[in-house]
């Protein structure tokens, strides 16, 4: 009998029938790294994560809302994990993050065409621009520092990256801080193409990782994910995911 029953798991295993487990992951509406298009999420990030996880044996189900929901579903345990997310402390606090950066990103500065703004590095000669960020989202050490010591006096949130370039477009905002990438996408999708410059230098490039709720036993998970992601990394395949998405 006991012959029987490890022969019929056997033949169940081989037919394909047992299904994977499911990842839960959240993140936000951020083209080229993820986007909806139809019924389905793509992008750069996602193709990469949808692979890490395909090689430690998981199915993934992606969601994209707005990056406070997100953030607020990982820390009560309704996902399982979050990317492309910027490592703060008060983050740690309620994720796991991997060890290895998921993906790096160029955090720069936006204005119109015709702005007579310069920046030369020096984030203090910008104290009384009127700057507009995303709420709830990190840009990095060196500018959320600045901020959280109150330096910028006229800062405009907004609950997502559209919203901001439309008020840069319409001169509701001196200055737009993004992702580089992100913004670029964003400028073409909404017909904004060239109407706007990148000031340099850039303020900081930022690492993104994916991290794992601490509300859930995880950190098995997450370590299954880091051996994953480095092995795509030294097979060549994260590379080729790039130059995908590369001009």
């Amino acid at each position: 009998m006991k012959k029987l029953y490890l022969a019929l798991i056997s033949l169940i295993m081989m037919s394909g029938i047992v299904k994977a487990e499911t990842v839960e992951l959240v993140t936000l509406q951020y083209p080229p790294y993820q986007y909806q298009e139809e019924d389905e999420v793509q992008g750069l990030v996602v193709n990469i994560v949808n692979e890490a996880f395909r090689r430690v044996g998981m199915d993934t189900n992606i969601r994209l809302n707005a990056w406070p929901r997100s953030l607020e579903m990982v820390r009560s345990g309704q996902a399982d994990a979050i990317f492309t997310a910027y490592k703060t402390p008060e983050r740690e606090e309620f994720l796991h993050y991997s060890n290895v950066v998921l993906m790096p990103q160029e955090i720069v500065l936006f204005a119109k065409k015709d702005s007579n703004i310069s920046f030369n590095g020096d984030l203090t000669a910008l104290a009384n621009v009127k700057i507009g960020v995303v709420r709830d989202i990190s840009y990095g050490s060196t500018f959320d520092e600045a901020r959280k010591n109150g330096m910028f006096k006229q800062i405009s949130e907004t609950t997502n990256l559209e919203q901001s370039v439309k008020k840069l477009e319409s001169g509701r905002i001196d200055l737009l801080i993004s992702n580089k990438y992100t913004a670029l996408a964003m400028f073409k999708n909404l017909g904004f193409a060239g109407q706007f410059k990148e000031l340099t230098p850039s303020i900081q490039s930022v690492p993104s990782y994916i991290a794992f709720s601490k509300k859930k036993d995880l950190a098995g998970l997450r370590d299954k994910f880091d051996g994953a992601l480095k092995e795509m990394m030294s097979d060549g395949s994260y590379d080729k995911y790039l130059s995908a998405y590369s001009d």
